[in-house]
């Protein structure tokens, strides 16, 4: 990716310019110590005199009201508001994303003011020197410093640094972040850099500007402008930007044109557009293209004929692709269409602001759309991504702390669908995006996580945690068998990385990692799980142990483990489990096979996966009762076994018999009053307990072999 900058011969100003503003994607103010504000139009390449300011006024900045917040147009997107040098020395100053925090800058520090009266100020020394430009992103919550000790900084919205440049040669007079928060521009004597928002350069030019003493990005954040000390106005827009996807790479050449490069058969394609690359995402076979105003979208089979619709309003920030369906998100909504075209639905949410999502806070699979709330970092909203109605009860998922990226999983089926998150502490959960009513297991499965991705062809996931590159080749083993999940696991040592390292893409066993400095490292992983999930998918369980044992590893026969309990096939469960030697769970589910009714074992297979309740309201509602005490008897639920007891008359005898043997074994004696209530007179009889228990057993059965078409008509929810 690089600039591609342009300067007319002559200046129009005859002093420098301070400062320029964008008021379309096409249109430019600028202002300079002449006293002129001029007014630059990119497609007739008219430049024409707006106004002259008084000689006492010389400007240092400029700002447009903006056209749109939150997808609400304004009527009056036609005032500025323009700063001058007859005043205190605060060089610069920028909105909070929120627009209830302000940042400026006083000397060598950096100050972020809450509006709100008796908040707390925050204030850290950014610089060795005097900070002469800062700006915050509204998208990625990122701050940018520029200063007299010629370098620039990356900051997050709590003072931590995240990135600082090497020294140049000369003072750094500008930055800018684009709208989206993936670039920003920075400018200095004679020079404008490009860089990614992680702070490493993509590239550098060396224009006769004199210093840039202010750059402003254009709305669609294709192109900037730069105000210079030479009395130009520098003009950059972005080429080169590149996407890769399995055996093709595409890279944006001209504003219009885009090359298609088949490493596979050295096939070149050139795709024309009628207007200029705004945005684009290659992915799962598709290349969608939005321009200004249409969207195009490409078949990697066919680049010859590609689908064209026209686009609603505003500018696309963002695209994001599943394997059905892609979706569009711009100022004014998220939309989700078919690769035919089709617009699929268009989920809404109170307060939503569409123009601050990104790749982190927006996921998207082929049946669901998960969304991070803004207002309340908390919060995200899931939706049916067919109706655009929220998913479940309609409740969103709500964590303890701040969350500050999701990621759906791809594959299997939507009653298993999950989502993973990384919370403000770096703590990396996963949880069901299915939610009716009941609070929802939501369970830690990595700490210090700094970025993460699902594959996209099955549902294993991968993440750079503290110094380790980690793979979990079956997360929803946590869910299954807790126990298990530690075993399911790829680590490798992730210092070669070095620091901040951010997952680009997880295709097929391939992972691709973008370093602090900007190079990419590729990595291979073992595709025996991505086999073995796919056996699993198709219940071809012969095939799935036939793969483990050929490849002889621990960490397969874990997965297979788990994934058979979760099935619910517990024969494949016993091979796998008597693999990793873990006898004892061998052993219980041995038991299970030898239950008399499939609810039984059904509720069983649920208690070895932790879930105490379904299994107990599995029991009580195909009418087995006893089982259903039994169960809490031997878990030591003592107040819930007799609950049960009392409600259904029946049994109250067997739990006080077991509790009386429980409390002699531990040579105590009852203090509950609830149990000292019901035994008060009565006589515990073991034989007629046993004998009932016997009864009880056999009419199980005998129900069972009556009926072997009946099955448990109840929905287990993980």
């Amino acid at each position: 990716m690089r600039l591609k900058t342009s300067l007319l011969k002559e200046p129009k100003h005859k002093e420098l310019v301070s400062c320029v503003g964008w008021t379309t994607a096409d249109e430019l103010y600028s202002c300079s110590d002449d006293h002129q504000i001029m007014k630059w139009n990119l497609l007739t390449s008219e430049t024409t005199r707006v106004v002259k300011l008084p000689d006492d006024i010389y400007p240092i900045d400029l700002h447009w009201f903006p056209r749109s917040i939150g997808g609400k147009k304004q009527s009056h997107a036609e005032s500025f508001v323009l700063t001058s040098s007859d005043g205190t020395p605060v060089y610069s100053v920028a909105w909070g994303p929120d627009s209830e925090k302000v940042l400026y800058t006083s000397g060598k520090h950096l100050i972020i003011k809450p509006l709100q009266p008796n908040a707390k100020v925050l204030q850290w020394k950014a610089h060795d020197g005097l900070i002469l430009k800062t700006d915050w992103n509204s998208v990625n919550d990122l701050i940018l410093s520029a200063g007299e000790d010629c370098k620039y900084k990356v900051w997050d919205s709590y003072g931590r640094l995240l990135y600082s440049s090497q020294p140049h040669e000369y003072p750094i007079t500008s930055v800018a972040w684009a709208v989206d928060g993936e670039l920003f521009a920075v400018g200095s004597f004679h020079t404008l850099r490009l860089c990614d928002k992680t702070g490493w350069s993509y590239a550098l030019e060396k224009p006769n500007t004199g210093s840039i003493f202010n750059i402003a990005w254009s709305i669609d954040g294709t192109q900037l402008a730069g105000a210079c000390g030479n009395g130009h106005v520098i003009f950059a827009h972005v080429v080169e930007q590149r996407w890769e996807w399995k055996n093709f790479e595409i890279t944006l050449i001209k504003r219009r044109t885009m090359e298609v490069h088949n490493v596979v058969n050295d096939a070149v394609d050139l795709l024309e557009f009628r207007d200029r690359v705004i945005k684009a995402s290659l992915n799962y076979g598709h290349l969608v293209v939005s321009t200004s105003l249409q969207c195009y979208v490409f078949s990697t089979k066919n680049w010859n004929t590609p689908l064209i619709f026209d686009l609603k309003e505003g500018t696309v920030s963002l695209i994001l692709q599943a394997e059905r369906h892609f979706l569009l998100v711009d100022g004014g909504g998220l939309y989700l269409y078919s690769y035919e075209g089709r617009l699929i639905s268009s989920p809404k949410f109170p307060g939503m602001r569409t123009d601050i999502l990104n790749a982190q806070t927006v996921s998207l699979s082929n049946d669901t759309l998960a969304v991070k709330d803004k207002a309340d970092e908390k919060v995200i909203y899931i939706f049916e991504a067919l109706s655009g109605k929220p998913l479940g009860d309609g409740k969103p998922l709500t964590h303890k702390t701040e969350i500050v990226e999701i990621a759906l999983d791809q594959k299997g089926l939507t009653s298993e669908r999950k989502i993973a998150f990384i919370d403000k502490n770096r703590d990396l959960y996963i949880t069901s995006v299915k939610r009716f009513g009941k609070e929802q297991k939501i369970v830690k499965i990595g700490t210090m996580v700094q970025t993460l991705a699902w594959n996209d062809t099955s549902n294993i996931l991968c993440g750079i945690q503290d110094t380790r590159f980690t793979v979990w080749y079956y997360p929803n083993a946590v869910y299954v068998d807790k126990d298990l999940l530690p075993k399911t696991l790829y680590e490798k040592d992730a210092s070669e990385f070095s620091k901040n390292p951010q997952i680009v893409s997880f295709v097929g066993n391939q992972i691709t990692i973008r370093r602090a400095d900007g190079s990419l490292i590729h990595l291979n992983i073992s595709p025996y799980p991505a086999i073995l999930h796919e056996y699993v998918s198709s219940s071809k369980w012969e095939d799935a142990v036939r793969l483990c044992r050929f490849v002889k590893d621990q960490t397969m026969w874990a997965c297979l483990a788990a994934m058979a309990v979760a099935n619910k096939d517990m024969a494949t469960a016993e091979i796998a489990y008597a693999s990793t030697g873990e006898i004892d769970k061998v052993q219980y589910i041995n038991s299970i096979k030898d239950l008399p009714s499939k609810e039984s074992r059904m509720a069983h297979i649920l208690l070895f996966s932790g879930n105490t309740q379904e299994a107990e309201t599995l029991l009580l509602q195909t009418g087995l009762i006893y089982q259903a005490i039994q169960v809490n008897i031997n878990l030591y639920n003592w107040d819930r076994a007799l609950e049960l007891a009392v409600k259904h008359k029946t049994h109250v005898d067997t739990v006080l018999a077991y509790r009386q043997k429980f409390l002699e074994d531990f040579g105590k004696k009852e203090t509950n009053k609830r149990f000292l209530q019901y035994a008060e007179g009565l006589e515990v009889d073991w034989n007629k307990i046993k004998a009932k228990i016997e009864m009880e057993i056999a009419r199980e059965r005998e129900r069972a072999a009556a009926s072997p078409a009946v099955r448990a008509s109840v929905t287990v929810q993980q």
